[in-house]
């Protein structure tokens, strides 16, 4: 297991245990779904209900050999998290959350920043690919400023599988985002 300190922020960064499956739903869920996730400005809220994910897709991306999920604490706290999976030259970005009451004060971009890095370092990674709901302008606009271009190559929202959430508009679809990393 891979650990690092960054002693400016206090942060500490590892891969998640199945020990840690409650506490990283419960954060994925805070961050997304509900009224707590109205304190951050990530929140899906208004367009989905539902839930975000479960302890069985979280455990399957801990146990999963071309994955991990990166856990940021600070002070014991689990306060971020990030799925990164290796597809080959690439890497793929997901299951991003950080607690509402630290969004806004430059977490996300750190937890972003370090994903990179280990996409390059653990799998030479060249570019990081992620999927945002396309109708999330405030989300897309933060990662292209963080360096990630539109493709404009669309996929469908799982309507009917509520396992992704309960939509409350029509109109939802992935959007792929990439970043060159090399």
């Amino acid at each position: 297991m891979e650990s690092a300190t960054d002693t400016a922020t206090a942060l500490s960064f590892r891969d998640a245990t199945e020990a840690d499956v409650d506490a990283l739903v419960a954060l994925i869920e805070s961050a997304y779904r509900g009224d707590s996730s109205r304190a951050g400005w990530t929140t899906e809220a208004d367009i989905l209900h539902g839930q975000r994910t479960d302890p069985e897709g979280v455990l399957e991306v801990v146990r999963s050999p071309g994955s991990r999920l990166l856990t940021v604490e600070r002070e014991g706290r689990i306060v971020a998290c990030c799925q990164l999976e290796h597809r080959g030259a690439h890497a793929y970005f997901g299951m991003f959350a950080v607690s509402p009451d630290l969004q806004g004060a430059g977490l996300g971009r750190t937890v972003l920043a370090q994903a990179e890095r280990r996409a390059r370092e653990t799998w030479g990674a060249d570019e990081m690919h992620m999927t945002v709901i396309s109708v999330r302008e405030d989300l897309i606009a933060w990662y292209e400023r963080r360096g990630y271009r539109r493709t404009g190559e669309m996929t469908p929202f799982p309507y009917g599988d509520e396992r992704f959430g309960i939509p409350q508009r029509d109109d939802l679809r992935f959007e792929l985002l990439v970043k060159r990393l090399a």
